[in-house]
């Protein structure tokens, strides 16, 4: 079973599949005359901009509709996570510096990746007879593409990966990192986070978006906050940091050039993986939250996706690479020395920890709290895109059953998550993905790009 799940994992997250994400950016970054950066002006406008100008932007008074800020924050919620940390780390360990600048890449391109999924999510999304919003990949594969098959698949894979990644992987890592910096024992985070995860899921879409907004920018600016103390004291290495990036991102030989072996195969490889894993852009999940704002224009939901992919991934995964990097705690050498001899290495989360410990009083605490933030709004997040799927494949009973397991789940993900369900989890991230880049790829003329005339 264990050679089994790797292989699909592999298979999955090969290079075919990476080239696929890539190719889908790259056709609607060309289809759109490089939209994202032509038009950087019109997207933060549309989006940070509208904040101060609109206040409709942040409330609504639609009974079964969100905000297009709630939708922003809990698609954001479910991205901001420990792919943020862990994943950052873990691209530097495996892929060296390099990797970062091809992280940066995928984010480039998935930022029109993502406005294609929700400017399709907007145009397809529908009512249901009490009034609500029935949207997301599933449902422009099967009213857009005609394809029930492809529908359902993808419900079934993201129905795998919500319980996966969105709630095992989370609550395990929030709750290593709780007992180790503060000695909780993982039951007890468990059966908390077990509690407010059903006073949440509860009350739907409204009251996890009612969080959400709350919690997300909490979160992110308390992290952001920490990082930028860090890089302040050790301003002077910023410079070399950044160099470093980018002269080992085309390191076509090991050891040629930098100061570890690492070849451009790997930070390849590493940075467009764990950028994806980030940002999550192409595997049409964030497509449920942004299909339940109260916006009419398909162009305005689609530049809130791109301030997404560029908040996770551009921002968020930058400061945790700089601070990793400008910290000390950073050895490449040994790193490599240990994954040729098929020694474990150390894990993300720690790394990370060390980097913040190695500036900040505190900051192996600091970082913990900030990993158990970002990983319960991954899972108050993650449970809403399952719950949706669990409705389309069973209706009101089968989202019922669904919120009832989640909850359920959560107790044991914190106490027990074995490599094998990050692996399966991973691997149903990338299955998911198959079935909605080839409805984009279907159905990519349709996507229309925001103009002022």
């Amino acid at each position: 079973m264990e050679e089994l799940i790797h292989g699909l994992q592999k298979l999955v997250w090969g290079p075919g599949m990476l080239v696929f994400f890539l190719g889908t950016g790259i056709r609607f970054t060309i289809q759109s005359d490089f939209f994202q950066i032509r038009k950087i002006h019109i997207w933060l406008g549309k989006t940070i901009g509208s904040l101060w100008k609109n206040k409709d932007v942040k409330k609504t008074g639609k009974e079964h509709a969100i905000s297009q800020f709630q939708s922003f924050c809990t698609a954001l919620a479910a991205t901001l996570g420990t792919g943020n940390i862990t994943g950052v780390a873990t691209a530097l360990i495996f892929g060296g510096p390099g990797a970062i600048f091809w992280m940066w890449v995928s984010a480039f391109f998935g930022m029109m990746t993502n406005y294609g999924e929700n400017y399709l999510g907007i145009r397809y999304r529908y009512k249901d007879k009490n009034g609500r919003w029935i949207g997301g990949a599933m449902v422009y594969m099967e009213r857009g593409l005609n394809s029930r098959f492809l529908a359902v698949l993808f419900a079934v894979c993201c129905l795998a990966a919500s319980l996966g990644m969105g709630n095992m992987v989370q609550g395990n890592s929030m709750a290593k990192g709780l007992e180790t910096a503060f000695s909780i024992p993982p039951f007890l985070t468990g059966t908390i986070c077990m509690i407010l995860v059903a006073i949440i899921s509860a009350g739907g879409v409204k009251r996890i978006a009612s969080l959400t907004e709350k919690l997300v920018p909490f979160m992110a600016g308390i992290y952001f906050l920490g990082a930028l103390a860090v890089l302040a004291i050790n301003w002077q290495a910023v410079p070399g940091a950044v160099k470093l990036i980018f002269t080992q991102a085309f390191q076509l030989k090991a050891g040629a050039g930098g100061i570890a072996g690492y070849t451009m195969g790997q930070a390849v490889r590493m940075g467009i993986a764990r950028g994806i894993f980030s940002n999550e852009a192409g595997l049409g999940s964030s497509v449920m939250a942004h299909a339940q704002t109260d916006v009419q224009s398909p162009e305005i939901q689609g530049m809130w996706g791109i301030l997404e992919v560029f908040i996770d991934t551009i921002v968020g995964c930058t400061v945790t690479a700089l601070v990793i990097l400008t910290s000390g705690v950073y050895q490449p050498e040994l790193y490599l020395k240990q994954i040729s001899q098929g020694i474990e290495t150390i894990d993300g989360t720690t790394l990370t920890g060390q980097a913040f410990a190695a500036v900040i009083p505190w900051g192996e605490q600091f970082l913990a709290a900030a990993t158990a933030l970002f990983a319960f709004a991954t899972i108050a997040g993650w449970s809403y895109f399952g719950e949706q799927t669990a409705a389309y494949l069973g209706k009101e009973k089968g989202a019922f059953l669904y919120r009832l397991f989640y909850v359920l789940l959560t107790l044991p993900g914190c106490i027990l998550a074995p490599s094998l369900i990050w692996e399966l989890s991973d691997a149903f991230n990338g299955m998911m993905a198959l079935p909605n880049l080839i409805a984009l790829f279907f159905l990519g003329k349709e996507v229309k790009f925001y103009s002022e005339n």
